[in-house]
């Protein structure tokens, strides 16, 4: 099966949600027999829950993780902008290959708002796609250019998060 038609779509905003709304739609595409591609920015470490259940989807399901082990040093980012502009390169040669029917760049905005990527190389990417791939960009502050040539926008909106009340980050929840 392939989509008739490709769509952009951006989940923003400061409330938990933006990854797992993609990964959602990632489980419902391969459902339907679709290849999908989670590429993600600035997530080294984990695993993650995701990464566990990749290989039990394969070959429909395809997760890439970039970056380094922890945060994003903003100290000195010369480091991680390296390693996003690679993985840049990387996803957009993914994106175009024909291979996937959903491109999921996960944390995209977020390494945009680092400045890890520019955002002239997000609307690139976005230019890119394929007529017939699903194109979802994550991660808070997505700037409004990207929102502009996005098709879909969703704005994740904090109202309370118990984070606050001390509950860490769980295994199989957050993480």
């Amino acid at each position: 099966m392939a989509l008739e038609r490709g769509c952009t779509q951006v989940y923003t905003g400061n409330g938990k949600g933006k990854t797992t709304a993609a990964l959602g739609l990632a489980l419902r595409a391969v459902g339907r027999g679709l290849k999908v591609c989670v590429f993600q920015f600035i997530k080294g470490g984990g695993p993650y829950g995701e990464h566990l259940i990749a290989g039990k989807l394969a070959p429909l399901f395809t997760i890439i993780q970039t970056g380094q082990p922890g945060w994003v040093n903003t100290k000195d980012i010369s480091a991680d902008r390296r390693i996003a502009q690679e993985a840049l390169v990387r996803a957009g040669k993914l994106l175009t290959s024909g291979d996937y029917d959903l491109f999921i760049c996960d944390e995209i905005n977020g390494a945009a708002g680092f400045g890890l990527i520019d955002v002239e190389q997000v609307l690139e990417l976005i230019r890119m796609r394929p007529e017939k791939v699903e194109l979802v960009l994550t991660g808070r502050n997505a700037h409004e250019l990207v929102i502009e040539a996005a098709d879909l926008v969703t704005e994740m909106r904090e109202i309370k998060h118990y984070y606050k009340a001390g509950v860490p980050a769980r295994t199989g929840i957050e993480m």
